[in-house]
């Protein structure tokens, strides 16, 4: 409820969040800005995207335990966003989790590794009008932190898949 209450506070047009389904525990949070300089910007602008939409849910031990966090539109590729709108950063794992972290601290970063791993729309026929599933987001991000934990937080080498 805090966190919620310091995000309507801070009304600087970065995020804005709506309850899914009058849930605390379940957000939509909508991001407005992404660096201007950056290839993604350039799309949002170019396909009239105003934000880009997530869905946190927060697990009843938050703040101790981190969020699950998914992209649902647009459609994304690359920018650590995969299969489902599931989003591959360490902070989002118990591992690399904090208690100290605020939702907007995590949309900041979020927004940051989109433009980092080079984020853009998918633009291709058929593929970006498929919508991303809770399910599909939650057995790749399943899957992702154990590529991770086995890893470490680099990728792993092609030849293992």
């Amino acid at each position: 409820m805090k966190e919620l209450q310091e995000i309507r506070r801070l009304g600087d047009n970065f995020i804005t969040v709506e309850l899914a389904d009058d849930n605390l525990f379940d957000w939509n949070v909508k991001l407005f800005q992404v660096d201007k300089d950056s290839a993604l910007w350039q799309d949002m602008k170019e396909t009239n995207t105003e934000y880009i939409l997530l869905n946190v849910t927060f697990p009843d031990n938050f703040p101790f335990s981190p969020p699950f966090m998914r992209v649902l539109t647009p459609r994304l590729e690359n920018g650590y966003v995969l299969d489902g709108g599931a989003i591959c950063m360490e902070l989002l794992t118990p591992r690399g989790w904090s208690s100290a972290y605020t939702v907007e601290a995590v949309m900041r970063q979020f927004a940051a590794s989109l433009v980092k791993g080079q984020g853009r729309i998918c633009r291709k026929a058929g593929k970006s009008k498929k919508a991303f599933s809770r399910k599909e987001a939650e057995a790749t991000f399943k899957s992702l932190v154990k590529t991770h934990e086995k890893y470490g937080w680099v990728s792993p080498p092609v030849s293992d898949g």
